[in-house]
């Protein structure tokens, strides 16, 4: 398949790579530029949506608006192409995609992805994938490609928006539980590694739970998932919330703390270094 690429972050770079390893011609825009082994970049945009299929994985809706909607790349769309978007975005702004695909005419499919840039770059990524059956199945063999598993969510597109949203949710979840039990753990004289070594082999052995409790044992930040992008993620979880009227104390809690982390500095780090923040914020006290 003739494919379009926008967004070569960590994520995207690995994707790309593999879509034109498995024989697919692939046309990519980046913002920053750059390139891709086995990858035509191209000068603009709508270069990129002239194929069969263009993936984008770029950083938040701001992102797409500014990239796809405000140079009104969809009018010039090739018909029946279809765009997945495999960025975390909002549920509302994932809605207003449907809506202005089917005006023009084009395919729209959320895919939104589970992983890591080692797990990308092994295509093993979990891809959540929701649309009209149609378009899903057209595009079904390039979500091979980038992932290990396909997730098939529903025939509605923001529903897969939804599902990646509440995952990163719980992450970061795990992230302040597995801080808070080395406060506890660690006073009582056990050190993490060992409670680590326990928690991974009865109750959390998921692999969350084992790249960051590395993360924590480590105190290592270095970025696999940016701190920023976390507390991002957390705010479009909050404003999902509210826009079904629920109340979320625990979504609360982490969007609290993961705004605090990156209001110390921490930003540019792993977003697992909510850990260490709530780590020393407790023995400063």
């Amino acid at each position: 398949m003739e494919i379009g690429f926008i967004g070569l972050g960590a994520m995207g770079r690995a994707m790309a790579k593999n879509l034109a390893a498995a024989g697919h011609v692939v046309k990519a825009w980046n913002r920053s530029g750059g390139g891709v082994d086995g990858v035509t970049m191209v000068g603009t945009p709508r270069e990129a949506f002239t194929g069969d299929a263009v993936l984008t994985m770029l950083s938040d809706d701001a992102a797409i608006r500014q990239v796809v909607l405000d140079s009104d790349v969809l009018a010039q769309a090739r018909q029946g192409l279809i765009h997945i978007v495999s960025s975390t975005i909002s549920v509302a702004f994932a809605h207003e995609l449907v809506k202005l695909h089917e005006q023009h005419g084009i395919g729209y499919v959320s895919a939104p992805v589970l992983g890591r840039p080692d797990v990308a770059a092994k295509g093993e990524l979990h891809v959540l994938a929701a649309g009209a059956p149609p378009s899903v199945q057209k595009v079904r063999p390039l979500l091979d490609v980038i992932g290990g598993k396909i997730w098939d969510l529903g025939t509605e597109a923001p529903m897969a928006n939804a599902a990646k949203i509440a995952c990163n949710m719980m992450i970061t979840m795990a992230i302040e539980a597995m801080a808070e039990a080395v406060v506890l753990t660690e006073a009582n004289g056990l050190s993490r590694d060992r409670f680590f070594e326990l928690i991974l082999g009865t109750l959390f052995g998921s692999r969350s739970y084992q790249v960051y409790s590395a993360n924590i044992a480590n105190e290592n930040y270095e970025p696999g998932f940016k701190a920023t992008l976390g507390l991002k993620d957390l705010r479009l979880a909050a404003e999902a919330a509210a826009q079904v009227g629920a109340s979320l104390p625990m979504l609360e809690a982490v969007h609290r703390r993961m705004k605090e982390t990156v209001e110390a500095g921490f930003g540019d780090r792993d977003w697992s270094a909510m850990a260490d923040f709530t780590i020393r914020a407790s023995h400063s006290r």
